[in-house]
């Protein structure tokens, strides 16, 4: 199914930005980093167009999508959780191909400093849209019947904990997402930039809860997880 995810869906929070530019929230914001900030959403409002697709999974196609070629660490959180979830569903969101060209129009200007703050502003809303598919699952299967009181599904995406990028073969084929516009390279880099991919996991929050001290969590760089995870438990169980 398609997703209809609309600019405003995905409008980054500023305390978010400035965090993915390495800002603390406590932190004095100097005047050009607010003028940057301030002109960095309004390219971003003026070229972005979301949109996503999803298709639910069973367990075992799963299991065969997850396995790709054969190159994930040999343990990770993803093959420990999926066998628990309760719904299965693979997904791609994009900001769509005009984020992409304000990027390399800033960057063709020699404005770096701004291009570098559109970027931040567009990785914060690729999760925007990504965490959008999240809820439009939840709202699907509250449709349904599904009791999400203390449930919720999570997304895991290729190239993250243990899961290898080359994952995003077999994703990617069982969604058609040229639907959206959105295409895959030789070396599994999505097209436009700024589009997510991954599984949609649902169940109990508790089969979500795991302990960072896999192999390559030495290797990991922000440590994600955490934040999500504090999320997810921070969020209100919705009614049945």
């Amino acid at each position: 199914m398609i997703l209809d995810i609309a600019p405003r869906d995905v409008t980054p929070d500023r305390a978010a930005v400035l965090n993915q530019l390495g800002i603390p929230r406590d932190a004095e914001v100097t005047p050009r980093i607010d003028r940057l900030c301030t002109a960095a959403a309004t390219l971003l409002a003026a070229h972005v167009a979301p949109a996503g697709v999803l298709a639910e999974v069973a367990p075992e196609a799963f299991a065969a999508i997850y396995q790709g070629e054969g190159k994930n660490a040999p343990a990770g959180p993803v093959a420990d959780i999926f066998p628990k979830a309760e719904h299965l569903a693979v997904f791609a969101v994009t900001l769509g191909e005009g984020v992409a060209c304000a990027l390399q129009a800033c960057f063709a200007d020699g404005d770096f400093a701004l291009a570098y703050t559109l970027d931040a502003a567009a990785s914060v809303a690729a999760d925007g849209a990504a965490a959008m598919a999240e809820r439009r699952y939840e709202e699907m299967l509250r449709g349904r019947g599904w009791t999400t009181v203390d449930r919720a599904a999570l997304r895991y995406s290729p190239g993250y904990c243990g899961w290898d990028v080359t994952g995003q073969r077999r994703l990617l084929a069982c969604l058609r997402p040229e639907r959206i516009g959105l295409t895959l390279t030789d070396s599994c880099l999505m097209q436009p930039l700024k589009s997510v991919s991954g599984v949609l996991l649902a169940g109990p929050r508790a089969m979500h809860r795991f302990r960072p001290d896999y192999d390559f969590c030495d290797r990991c760089e922000d440590r994600t997880c955490r934040t999500r995870l504090r999320e997810l438990y921070g969020r209100p169980a919705a009614a049945s």
